[in-house]
């Protein structure tokens, strides 16, 4: 019982950071903090086992949290989505990750999309400084976004969505407080049909920045958090290997648009005291960054300079195969620098679509067993309605290229 109350207040204190250079200062890595990093995470089955790309693939009703640009290109009139991951189930059994998402087309070019993030850390029991009894409570975070998505011309769309956030980690216990936020995302998606000599090809490119809103407070208003934004670019080049195989491989690059944490580098010998007193005074300046000068010199505050920039740069890839448009098979990998975090596994997935019916899998085998999500499968369920124009597309079919 120990060990589970420890873990989740661990979780919970991660996920409570008051400055985004406090938690990195204990750290022999550099690691990005930010408020709710819930947000970062893939909530569906389909791209956890692509290693979490999802930007670019063909749209599902999944597509509103990786880019809102890919609801022009909807290929059914209504689709909806349920996915749930467990989460530290080495630990408990009361803690994990829901979401819900769904899409109507108006007209043939555009669409909107609605979605709920729901991430409950399981009830914990708070104590006093002199381990006294100070009840329980079951601290939770949610997102509700609104999404719209136009397609602009046969191959380009462009997408917005709008998102409100709660963070609820301590039920009100001490001077704490929920936090509340307002966010918006941005999506591009681009694809065309190529022909390659004799071969033909469909090529994907998506850009979406997530997450752009005002910081999230727990206690003292001045002292606000950074949410996740984070920049997404990615591509997924499809091949119809014949009239019942095709292969997709895709790759996401992602990049967090906070300010990194700071540190010194160099011989600090002689000088302890000023060092700290140096450090904690440029991590308070970049916690007290407004969010455009935030974003913009997210791409070259890094200490350790350009080399270090790009290892704040995470990869997401994978390969999915159909047949015949109905069983699907999946592999990726995710890496994020060992400096930066260390998360780092290798995924695995099915899928299954017949009629307005589907079904996805996803199971995580990390490098190492501290990802929360190890060991743990992960489902989605699909739901796809074809309208009239849509009639002769099966359901859950990607998305049609002109």
């Amino acid at each position: 019982m120990l060990s589970k109350l420890t873990v989740r207040l661990s979780v919970a204190a991660g996920l409570f950071t008051l400055s985004t250079g406090a938690l990195a200062q204990q750290r022999d890595d550099h690691a990005i903090t930010t408020a709710v990093p819930v947000l970062t995470l893939s909530p569906d089955s389909r791209s956890a086992a692509l290693g979490e790309a999802g930007v670019a693939i063909s749209p599902d009703a999944n597509s509103m949290y990786y880019n809102a640009g890919k609801l022009g290109f909807m290929p059914n009139a209504t689709g909806a989505s349920l996915s749930y991951a467990p989460w530290l189930r080495q630990v408990t059994d009361d803690m994990g990750l829901g979401y819900l998402s769904g899409y109507h087309k108006v007209g043939q070019r555009s669409a909107f999309g609605v979605s709920l993030m729901y991430f409950d850390l399981g009830e914990i029991n708070f104590r006093d400084i002199n381990n006294a009894d100070n009840g329980t409570y079951n601290p939770k975070e949610y997102s509700l976004s609104v999404s719209y998505g136009q397609r602009l011309s046969e191959n380009l769309g462009v997408g917005v969505a709008a998102r409100y956030i709660r963070s609820n980690l301590t039920g009100g216990q001490g001077d704490t407080r929920p936090g509340n936020a307002a966010a918006v995302d941005l999506g591009l998606y681009y694809t065309k049909d190529l022909t390659i000599g004799a071969q033909d090809y469909n090529l994907a490119l998506g850009a979406a920045i997530s997450n752009i809103g005002n910081k999230i407070t727990y206690t003292n208003p001045e002292q606000g958090n950074f949410l996740p934004a984070n920049l997404k670019l990615g591509t997924a080049i499809t091949k119809e290997l014949d009239a019942y195989n095709k292969l997709t491989l895709t790759v996401d690059a992602n990049k967090l648009l906070v300010p990194s944490p700071y540190y010194v580098t160099g011989d600090t010998t002689g000088r302890g005291r000023q060092v700290l007193e140096e450090i904690d005074a440029e991590n308070r300046a970049r916690a007290g960054k407004g969010l455009v000068s935030s974003i913009f010199s997210s791409f070259g505050d890094a200490p350790g300079g350009f080399k270090e920039e790009l290892q704040e740069i995470n990869i997401s890839a994978g390969l999915e195969y159909w047949y015949n448009d109905l069983l699907a098979a999946r592999v990726g990998y995710f890496y994020e620098h060992p400096q930066k975090g260390a998360r780092q596994y290798l995924s695995f997935g099915a899928g299954l679509r017949y009629q307005v019916f589907g079904v996805d899998a996803a199971y995580l085998v990390p490098n190492n067993k501290n990802n929360p999500l190890s060991q743990t499968l992960r489902v989605s369920l699909h739901f796809n309605f074809a309208g009239a124009a849509d009639a002769a597309s099966p359901a859950g079919d990607p998305a049609p290229t002109n």
